[in-house]
Formats: C-alpha cells, structure tokens, sequence
C-alpha cells in the first residue's frame, strides 16, 4: 500500500474561505485513487489555510498528472464559493521526493462537480506526450464549447457571448470593481430645459470639472481652430485624421477657395503634395437614423472636414462641409465666415466624431472585439496553453462589462436611449457599417500611423507614445512565442492556436477576408503581431479612449452629445454663439452623458496596470523574466512621456504605461 499526503491551500484574499467540505482523487498514469475526504469537523477551509489529508491506494498509480477535486455542501451551512490556492502531494514521510505542486488559483462552487488540476506546467497540445492529458484539454474545451456559445449583438457586427445575464459566467469571470468614490452630486435634478446661457454651462462646469486641469484647459480653448486639430491627433479619438494627396470628389472646395488659409503662394495642390494636407470623413454616419431625446428629433450630419498643418506647427481646420453629398444646399463652411457659422461647422464635426468614437473606436474596436477575443480563447485555448496564459489577463474582464453594456448603457431606457444623437435604432446601423470598413490593419499600430500618414507629424503625441508602448509589447510578445514555438512549424501544427484563430476569424471579422484579418497562422512573426494587437487593444488603445473621456467633454460645447437642429443648409443660420445654445443637448441630457462619461473614466483603484501579471505563471523562471524587462522598459517610458508632458502644459497624460490598465475594465 502506498500514501500520499495531501495539502489543500486556501487563498489568504477575504472571504476565500467556505463552509463546503472537499474530495481528493489523485490521478496517475495507471490509475487512480478512491476519493479522500477532509475531516469535516476538524479541517476549515477558512482564508489561508493548509488542511492535510492522506489517500491510500492499493495499486500503483505511477507518475501523477491529476489532482481531482470536488467541492460537497455541508448541511445546515451556506453553499459558498471555494478559493482555492493550490494542492500539493508528497508519496508519504519516508521519501526525499520533492512535493509536487498543482495549482489552482480560482473559485470552485459545488456545481462544478468534478475539477481536475495538472502540475501547472504551460505546454502546447504539439509538447503533450501523455495521453491522459491530451484528452484532459480536449475535455476542458468540450466542456467550455458547450457552456460559452456565441450570439449575435447586431446583423453584421462581430459575435458576443450568448449570455443575458452575469449569472452564467461563474465568480471566475466577474469581479466587483472598486470605486475611486466619483462625485456626480452636482449633475443631479436638471430638467428637460435647454441652457440659457454659456454662464450657465460654466456654472455646470465650475461645479464638476474644479481641479481637472485638462477639462480647464480644454474650456479655455475649446473653439481655437489649432486646439480642434489638437483634438484630432490626440484627443479621445484619435484614429479618424488621415492624410489626402487628392481632395474628395464630393467635397466642393477649390484652392482659390481655400488660398487664404494656406502658405502665401502655394494651392491646395501644392500643399497635398508636400503632405500638409489632412481630412476627417464621418461617411460611416451617413443615412444612420438619429435619436429622439425628451420627445424631440435629433439630428445627424455626415461632415467632411479638410485640416493643413502649417508651418508654425499647428494643424487647423480650413473647410467643412456637413453632408456627403455636394450642392447648393450643403455648402462648404470655412474659417473666413462669421464667427457663430464656423463655430457651429466645427460643432457639428465634434458631434459626428463623438458617436464614432463612442460606438466605433471604443465599443467595436476594443470591447466587442475583446469579446471576440476572449470568448475564442475560453472555448478554443485550454488552460495550461501559453497563450491562454498570456492573452486572458488582458481580456477577461470583457465579458462581464459588455453584458453590463447591453443590459443598461445600449438598452432601452440607457444613457444611449435616452441622450445620445445616436439611438436604439441607429446602434446597429452604424455598429455594422463601422464593422464593414474594419480592416486589421487599422488595429496594429505602425501600420495604421504610416497608412493615415500621421505617423511623422511633430504635435502627434499620441504616435510617438503608442508606438513606444506597441514596440515594448511587441517584443515582449516575441520572446513569449520563442519561449514555446521553437519554429514556424511548431506555431503551424497547432491545432489548437489554429482553431482559435479560425474562430477570431469567423465571429470577429465574420469570416470576411477583405477585413484583412488572419485566418491561420504560418508563422512566428505572424502569431506575435497579431496576439501584440489583442494585447494593445484591450489595455493602451482602450486607456487612450476611455479614461480621456471626461476630460474632453466635460465643457459640453466642445463635443455636443446630440444636435436639436439639423445642419444649416446655408450659412447665416446663426447670428451670434448664444443662438447656438438652442442646437446643442438640453440640460438633463447634457447632465446624464457626463455622468456616465465621468464613471468610465475613472479607473478602479485596484487596477491592474499594464505589464503587471497576479497569475502564478508569471512569478518564476522565464516567464518572469520576461514580465520584469516589460516592465522595466514601461517604467522608462512612462518617465518620459511624463517629463514631456510637464514641458509641453498640454492635455495629454493618457498613453503613460503607469496608468494604462492591463485589460478592458469599463
């Protein structure tokens, strides 16, 4: 007869404990053993613990693989959840074998019925030699197919988790965030009013926006035609701005329209060749149904809006036409015309990008897509992969947060519902026409700078820090691929990597190939590009525009939440900037937007930061190693974007690593 003692771990966080009582099966190459129970009336699976329990077998089991566990109610008491640490086994007192470990590092409930935990060691299916372990993952992935099954948000928008509340996906895949205590006292009791004056708006503003030192800057310059093309590089959408070498066919400006606000003796021509030319294009909200808000109808533009970088360095605005479709009824506003029409022209711009950015940049881009993401890799990278190690702490937060989404924020009756310029009914129009131009491209980070040709401009902060920051991930995604994917065919022949990709493929780009989207992986170099844009998505693209949002729109004139008079159709429309105050969203609106504005912005107090790992995996060997070189090149970085930014006293502080959470947290 052989013994082994087990040690049952408890974690040490609070309220990891449970009143449940725990069965051991060891699991060996030739067999296993019969289920050994805790002494429930002496051993307490209270935070912390280490409960010890001997399993005898008769037989040899051989090498041990497996540790089965199963969590049983204890009658009379609560059924609580489990945290369990870890499970360590030793072959009895008399041996100088080392305690194998089995790590666990997650809730069991008791409806889980049987858990089973490997020796943690990170292996692909091509590096598994045991047979009993292949069909542990292939188990693991069949149970997960079943369990997480994709739906459809929106026809011809990527796929989501076909789940309709929290309820399904387990304590393992929620959290409870903790809140930094944002105060929204003073956007409360505001009625369906329009403002009455732009004192009344600074009032608002005094009251919510007090120490925010961008929001006042922003306020302070907010119609300053070099702070809108600011905005256009690095603001909170900083991914429309593209560089033009021809003017677009629908907009009808001419250069001696335009010669006025270009160098003295150069034409537009002149300047698209020289590369100072730029265009912002919101054709993607043309024929989107606007919103109805307190009962009236709400409007929608589709603008284009050609910008120069000038020679003292300034990128500004120099003609804005608010409709795809040219014609005498559309005409083509520039910074020559009084003050009330060139102001509202750049109004209606801001209006078009604040639905873009909201539902596009930052919806699409990062949380739906960070749901594509982490719903293939439960259902087609097990556990113990190392890409599942390296990708889950970057996206599993996505699925709790985009069902809260589409349970409050995108639901009748939301914030979207109720104050937006785009609605219920316009979501899914303009989600799959965002869908239809995305292109993977547009996802990774030098080749979408060097596409929009953005990439070299001086005041383009925004690319200066992202691409350092895309660089460091990059090469720490790199020696991770190294580390388990010795060839190109390693990375080739796993099925598992390439049944994850197929399905990215299928439910995220919809199984269309002009996305531009990978449908397998031949190679290294292909793989590290790829999981560095899933990586960059879900932490530093999504830093950049969601914890900006606040700072931007706080001084509500600068970006209108919605428009309560369709574009001008001629110019004169308005005789003073006060007159546009009837335009602009009324005053419970406004107040509601910011409220939610204000709550995402903020990040939890206990966030992770990116380039941090709590998983067991990164703490030792060359996993670890790797984690502390990203981390020492984020910590250079992050003083240097600091150090400029104190310099330059503009509103910037977004892209520093240091405030970059690892994963889509809100």
């Amino acid at each position: 007869m052989a013994m082994y003692e087990v040690t049952v771990r408890t974690s040490r966080e609070p309220h990891s404990g449970s009143y449940c009582g725990v069965q051991v099966t060891l699991i060996g190459v030739q067999g296993e053993s019969l289920p050994a129970s805790l002494d429930p009336e002496h051993q307490h699976l209270t935070p912390g613990s280490a409960c010890a329990v001997t399993v005898r077998v008769d037989q040899p089991l051989g090498p041990l693989v497996l540790v089965r566990l199963r969590l049983k109610a204890r009658p009379g008491f609560p059924e609580q959840d489990w945290h369990c640490q870890a499970v360590e086994v030793s072959l009895g007192s008399e041996t100088d074998q080392p305690a194998q470990l089995f790590p666990c590092n997650k809730w069991l409930q008791p409806a889980d019925g049987d858990i089973e935990l490997r020796n943690g060691q990170v292996c692909t299916v091509n590096s598994e030699t045991l047979q009993v372990l292949k069909e542990h993952r292939a188990k693991e992935l069949q149970t997960k197919q079943q369990h997480f099954r994709w739906c459809t948000f929106a026809e011809g928008v990527s796929s989501c988790v076909d789940f309709q509340s929290l309820k399904p996906l387990g304590p393992n895949l929620t959290y409870t965030r903790k809140s930094p205590g944002v105060d929204t006292f003073y956007l409360k009791g505001f009625t369906d009013r329009p403002w009455g004056s732009f004192e009344e708006l600074q009032t608002l503003f005094a009251f919510n926006a007090r120490d925010n030192i961008t929001a006042n800057f922003v306020r302070a310059h907010w119609s300053e035609d070099s702070f809108f093309g600011y905005q256009a590089l690095n603001g909170c959408n900083p991914l429309e701005l593209h560089q033009i070498r021809q003017a677009p066919p629908n907009l009808s400006v001419s250069t001696d329209m335009l010669r006025p606000f270009l160098p003295e003796g150069s034409s537009l021509e002149q300047e698209m060749e020289r590369g100072t030319i730029f265009l912002l294009d919101y054709k993607v909200l043309d024929g989107v149904p606007a919103n109805t808000v307190n009962g009236k109808q709400q409007y929608l533009a589709a603008p284009l809006c050609i910008l120069h970088y000038s020679q003292q360095g300034e990128l500004k605005p120099i003609a804005i036409q608010l409709q795809q479709t040219p014609g005498a009824q559309n005409p083509v506003f520039v910074p020559s015309d009084p003050d009330a029409d060139w102001l509202l022209a750049k109004m209606w711009v801001k209006n078009a990008d604040f639905q873009c950015h909201q539902l596009l940049t930052h919806f699409l881009n990062t949380h739906l897509l960070g749901e594509v993401y982490c719903t293939a890799t439960l259902r087609q990278l097990p556990e113990v992969h190392p890409l599942h190690q390296l990708i889950m702490p970057h996206v599993w937060t996505t699925l709790q947060i985009n069902i809260q989404a589409r349970l409050s924020l995108l639901a009748p009756g939301g914030v979207f519902d109720k104050s937006m310029g785009v609605g219920l009914e316009g979501i899914p129009v303009l989600l799959r026409k965002g869908a239809e131009q995305l292109k993977y491209s547009a996802l990774c980070v030098p080749e979408d700078l060097s596409d929009r040709g953005v990439r070299d401009l001086p005041i383009n902060y925004y690319s200066q820090d992202v691409l350092r920051v895309w660089s460091a991930l990059h090469r720490f995604v790199g020696t991770w691929v190294d580390l388990y994917y010795p060839t190109d065919g390693d990375v080739h022949q796993d099925t598992e990597l390439q049944m994850w990709i197929q399905e990215v493929f299928t439910h995220g780009a919809l199984g269309q190939s002009e996305t531009g989207f990978p449908q397998a992986f031949r190679s290294k170099t292909e793989l590290s590009k790829f999981v560095t844009m899933v990586i960059y998505s879900c932490s530093a693209l999504h830093a950049a525009v969601n914890f900006s949002q606040a700072d931007f729109n706080l001084w509500m004139p600068n970006t209108p939440f919605t428009m309560s008079c369709p574009p001008p159709q001629s110019k004169g429309s308005v005789s003073s900037r006060e007159a546009l105050l009837s335009i602009l969203p009324p005053a419970n609106s406004t107040c509601s937007v910011l409220t939610t504005l204000i709550l995402l912005s903020k990040p939890a107090l206990d966030f992770v930061p990116l380039g941090h790992y709590r998983e067991a995996h990164f703490s030792s060997g060359a996993p670890q190693r790797l984690v502390e070189a990203l981390q020492k090149e984020l910590k250079v970085i992050s003083g240097e974007i600091a150090e400029r930014n104190t310099k330059l006293q503009l509103p910037y502080p977004y892209l520093s690593p240091e405030s970059i959470e690892n994963s889509v947290a809100i």
